[in-house]
């Protein structure tokens, strides 16, 4: 997810990487927002504007581009005789979104290089973020596969086990997309770099 707008920055994107088990596939899409301007200063006002909004009342802020994903899944949990559990499969759907800028109209072809140079620099920060939400799905494939509990009738010291790994895994892939945004966003990082460029101006430190 792109880091909350400033006066002075915004932005975001990702590359998304193979799944290491081959017998899944995230799947992709890309939305976009329009924006309008004749010059990159007026593209980038009007992203600030108009650029998707991210939580909730008070603490609601727009950014430059997000990700967001919707992961469900269908597991196959088979009890055993003697009273075991075991989770003969987890497998997932990944549904990853990427909401991204997209000029309204025509741009001069000056403006339509930097665009798109620009525009090739957030979506492979976004993509960044995507390829972690998939290692992260990866790793719980990997975990869940084979997931035993001895007497465990009714499978929920399976779904208990499973469940803290989730949650423990959840907040990690969350916490390296904020040190991922922190580091790109910050002094001399690519996204400080990729906006000041785009704006034609040296970066700030």
């Amino acid at each position: 997810m792109a880091r909350p707008m400033k006066p002075a920055i915004l932005l975001a994107a990702l590359l998304l990487s193979t799944p290491a088990l081959a017998d899944w596939k995230p799947i992709e899409k890309i939305d976009t927002y329009a924006v309008s301007g004749e010059s990159a200063e007026q593209l980038y006002l009007s992203i600030g504007e108009k650029g998707p909004l991210i939580g909730t009342g008070g603490n609601a802020r727009r950014v430059i581009a997000h990700t967001f994903f919707k992961l469900t899944w269908q597991r196959d949990y088979q009890p055993q005789e003697g009273g075991a559990c075991v989770l003969k499969s987890a497998r997932p759907k990944l549904l990853i979104t990427y909401t991204l800028p997209k000029p309204a109209g025509k741009l001069a072809p000056g403006l339509q290089v930097r665009w798109d140079t620009f525009a090739s620099g957030l979506i492979a920060h976004e993509k960044v973020h995507g390829a972690g939400i998939v290692d992260m799905v990866d790793k719980i494939v990997a975990f869940s596969t084979g997931l035993t509990a001895h007497n465990d009738p009714g499978c929920k010291k399976v779904r208990a086990e499973l469940t803290a790994y989730l949650d423990q895994l959840s907040k990690a892939q969350r916490q390296d997309s904020r040190d991922f945004d922190t580091k790109e966003f910050g002094r001399d990082g690519n996204m400080l770099k990729l906006i000041a460029a785009f704006l034609g101006a040296p970066p700030k430190n």
